[in-house]
């Protein structure tokens, strides 16, 4: 086991979060005027809610990986935590920069499976790695049915 460090976790926590604020900056800040032109399905929250959401989801996911990272086989699992990361900091930029709705929901997808490879590999070097990002995956889920949605609902623009 690798010494555990508090240096080390604020990098974890730190680093997650700040995927999310360079994901906003890429995608242009102006979420509420593109996003309040769209119509939304049902069950929608108000816009303010997301950030917030985001944050606590970020910070989860940062506990997370450095839980795993503390254990030494965590290579492998903190790999799939890298490329879901990834694929994270893309959906953004291809919804409210691009303003691609359908290829937004093929991102999200993509990061579903990602975060549940993440979650099984999580779970096999710490419960408590895995369970933390369960907040994480059910948000995911209502997010791609909230674009899935949104895209249904949109169809003539921001294809």
């Amino acid at each position: 086991m690798k010494k555990n460090r508090l240096s080390d976790l604020l990098l974890f926590v730190v680093g997650a979060e700040l995927i999310g604020v360079l994901s906003s900056v890429a995608s242009g800040g102006r979420f509420g005027e593109f996003y309040g032109t769209l119509v939304k399905p049902p069950l929608s929250p108000p816009g303010w809610l997301f950030p917030i959401v985001w944050a606590v989801l970020y910070a989860l996911m940062g506990v997370s990986a450095y839980l795993v990272y503390i254990r030494n086989d965590a290579r492998k699992a903190l790999r799939v935590y890298y490329a879901q990361l990834a694929v994270n900091f893309l959906w953004s930029p291809v919804f409210f920069g691009l303003r691609k709705i359908w290829l937004a929901a093929v991102v999200i997808t993509v990061l579903i499976v990602l975060v549940v490879i993440m979650i099984v590999r999580f779970g096999k070097i710490r419960r408590a790695a895995a369970v933390l990002n369960i907040p994480y995956l059910i948000w995911l889920i209502y997010a791609a049915y909230l674009n899935f949605g949104t895209a249904v609902l949109n169809p003539l623009s921001h294809r």
